[in-house]
C-alpha cells in the first residue's frame, strides 16, 4: 500500500553535514511542508532540518493518515504512512544519527505514532498543540516510552483539538508512558506562538547539544 503514496517531497534546511542531528518536521492536516520549514529559521543552527509533505491529499494540502474524527487515526492508515516514512528515514538518517520529531497538530498525532511503534529509533519527540494517537494499533502502555525526551505543548483555549485528547496526551506523555517530558501550557489557541518556539529550540539543544555555528 505504501507504493501508492509517490516519492517522498521533502524541503531542507541549514546544516549539510549527513552525520548532523536530524530534525524532521511535521506540518498539520491540510498543511504542507513548504509551510512548516519556515519553522527551521527560528530553532537552532547546526543542525539539519527536513520538512516532509504527508502523503495524502486534503483539503488544499496535505495530511498524515485518514481519521474517524479529529484527533483520531485510523489504524490501518496511520500503519502505512508510518511504513512509508520509516522509508525514507531509513534511507537519509542510518543507524547512529540522532533524529528528532517535530509535529503540529496532525503533524503531533503522526509524530506520536512513529515513537510508540520504535521508540528507540528517536532521540526525542515534540507534540506541538496535538493529541497521540490513541486506540489506533499502537501500545500506549504504561512505560512505552521510557526515557525518551518529549516536548509537550498545548495552548489552554485550543478548541480544534478535543479536550479529552489533548488531556489524556498530557497525562501520558507526563506520567504513564515514562518518557522524559517537558511540558508548556500557553494562553491562546490552537497556534505556535513565539514562547513555544524559544522552549522548542532550547530543548533541541538539550538534546542534541550546544552548537558554535
Amino acid at each position: 500500500m505504501t507504493d501508492t503514496f509517490g516519492p517522498h517531497v521533502v524541503a531542507m534546511y541549514g546544516a549539510t553535514d549527513p552525520s548532523a542531528p536530524l530534525v524532521v518536521l511535521l506540518h498539520g492536516r491540510g498543511s504542507e511542508e513548504t509551510e512548516i520549514i519556515g519553522l527551521a529559521s527560528h530553532l537552532p543552527t547546526g543542525r539539519q532540518y527536513a520538512a516532509v509533505r504527508a502523503p495524502i491529499a486534503e483539503g488544499g494540502g496535505f495530511a498524515w493518515f485518514a481519521n474517524r474524527g479529529v484527533g483520531r487515526p485510523v489504524a490501518e492508515s496511520l500503519r502505512a504512512t508510518m511504513d512509508w516514512f520509516t522509508g525514507w528515514l531509513d534511507q537519509v538518517a542510518p543507524a547512529g544519527r540522532p533524529v528528532l520529531l517535530v509535529g503540529f497538530s496532525g503533524g503531533a498525532a503522526f509524530a506520536g505514532g512513529l515513537v510508540l511503534d520504535r521508540p528507540t529509533r528517536y532521540s526525542g519527540a515534540a507534540v506541538l498543540f496535538g493529541t497521540m494517537p490513541f486506540e489506533a494499533g499502537l501500545a500506549t502502555d504504561q512505560g512505552t516510552l521510557s526515557g525518551l525526551p518529549v516536548f509537550v505543548a498545548q495552548g489552554d483555549s485550543d478548541h480544534v483539538i478535543p479536550r479529552e485528547l489533548l488531556d489524556r496526551t498530557w497525562e501520558y506523555l507526563g506520567s504513564d508512558s515514562g518518557a522524559r517530558a517537558t511540558t508548556l501550557r500557553v494562553p491562546g489557541g490552537h497556534q505556535l506562538t513565539a514562547s513555544v518556539v524559544e522552549r522548542l529550540g532550547e530543548w533541541i539543544t538539550g538534546i542534541t547539544g550546544r552548537n558554535d555555528g
